[in-house]
């Protein structure tokens, strides 16, 4: 059984991700690799004390990079967009 604190990993601050929060009440984060929808929407719905709508998830494989002479892979990483319900809002700055 795994923590709901080990699959939410960290919040994603991008462009895109501002303009879903805001025309949208969508969130960015990204999440532990072999967690599902339901830990994630149970994770959220616990730690943050709001309902969510839908999760949708994205798998973004790491790319080959070349650092000087040698060849390195970056790792892997799981996205998830997770749509609030109406009347629902979290902020992450200014601490939900």
């Amino acid at each position: 059984m795994k923590s709901i604190y080990s699959i939410i990993k960290k919040p994603l601050f991008t462009e895109k991700g501002s303009a879903l929060k805001e025309s949208e009440n969508k969130l960015l984060v990204e999440v532990e690799r072999d967690s599902n929808k339901f830990e994630i929407k149970k994770a959220i719905e616990e730690i943050f004390k709001v309902k969510v709508d839908k999760v949708a998830t994205i798998k973004a494989h790491g790319k080959w990079k070349r650092y000087g002479k040698s060849i390195g892979k970056k790792s892997d990483r799981k996205k998830a967009v997770i749509t609030l319900k109406k009347g629902e809002k979290l902020d992450f700055i200014e601490g939900a």
